[in-house]
């Protein structure tokens, strides 16, 4: 794994934009931070073998900005002959107060994507077993996850693709170290438990200040979420200030941790199941 990136990317040229792209800025910035977020894309892609055998692709859309990143850039990597898979767009509603159900359709209609809208009230069912105080997330994403593998399923892909970035995978491993009593992070592909899809998360190398930019430059019709977003207190909160405080104090830290997690070594920590400690002998010289 390698996370020195620079701002050219001669393998990508400039030699047009995406009509996805034709109201976005023509700064200097803007274009190193578009190719800079489609580089990291690309060396995920390559470094996880996420375009080994797939043809279709579900892009998970939420309406939040990582989501709307993602979708922008594969379309873009597409556009380019980058990217060989097809790509369908899904937006679960899973049936918040409030939410606007008219914002998703309507930006997907309008850059020209392949998209199917779902309607699932898991919002009832999350605030009825979920503990008055308690935390919605961990229901929540299970519930919504099982339904976009249904609708993968029934619209023929072979992987789910979902926004989830450099930050999410630091925050997860840091849950886990804290909370869990384990080493574990959130992978960037996953086969799931049946066995039949991929989850993929091309976003992994890419910073979240970098999509934030990257949202507020696109003017995406961002969605808040009106559920778990609205809770304080979170574990993933916590994680995130602590990150955000050691990146602060000692800027690079987010991308060493990140190649940390792409550099075990199993002799050096204490799981038996990973390394036969048992199997180590002293050899004895003449």
């Amino acid at each position: 794994m390698t996370l020195a990136f620079a701002d050219t990317d001669d393998d990508a040229p400039d030699d047009g934009r995406h009509p996805l792209f034709a109201d976005a800025p023509r700064s200097v910035s803007f274009n190193k931070l578009r190719k800079r977020l489609l580089r990291q894309v690309r060396q995920a892609m390559d470094d996880f073998s996420m375009l080994k055998g797939q043809k279709r692709w579900l892009v998970g859309v939420s309406g939040g900005k990582d989501s709307y990143g993602l979708l922008a850039l594969l379309m873009d990597l597409q556009w380019r002959g980058l990217l060989p898979v097809e790509l369908i767009a899904c937006n679960l509603d899973q049936g918040q107060p409030n939410f606007p159900k008219h914002i998703l359709p309507e930006y997907l209609s309008s850059i020209g994507i392949k998209h199917r809208i779902e309607y699932r009230d898991t919002y009832s069912i999350v605030k009825e077993k979920v503990p008055a105080g308690a935390t919605y997330c961990s229901l929540c994403s299970r519930l919504r996850r099982g339904n976009l593998y249904r609708i993968a399923r029934e619209e023929g892909c072979d992987a789910l693709v979902l926004g989830h970035h450099r930050e999410d995978i630091l925050e997860t491993f840091f849950m886990n170290f804290f909370h869990g009593g384990r080493l574990a992070a959130m992978p960037p592909k996953l086969l799931n438990d049946e066995g039949d899809l991929m989850v993929l998360r091309p976003l992994a190398y890419a910073a979240e200040e970098d999509l934030a930019k990257f949202a507020a430059a696109m003017q995406f019709p961002i969605i808040p979420c009106d559920l778990c977003g609205s809770q304080d207190g979170l574990q993933r909160n916590a994680m995130k200030a602590m990150l955000a405080d050691i990146e602060t104090r000692m800027p690079g830290r987010k991308d060493a941790m990140l190649r940390a997690l792409g550099h075990t070594n199993p002799s050096h920590l204490l799981d038996p199941k990973l390394f036969d400690f048992s199997s180590l002998e002293t050899v004895r010289h003449e």
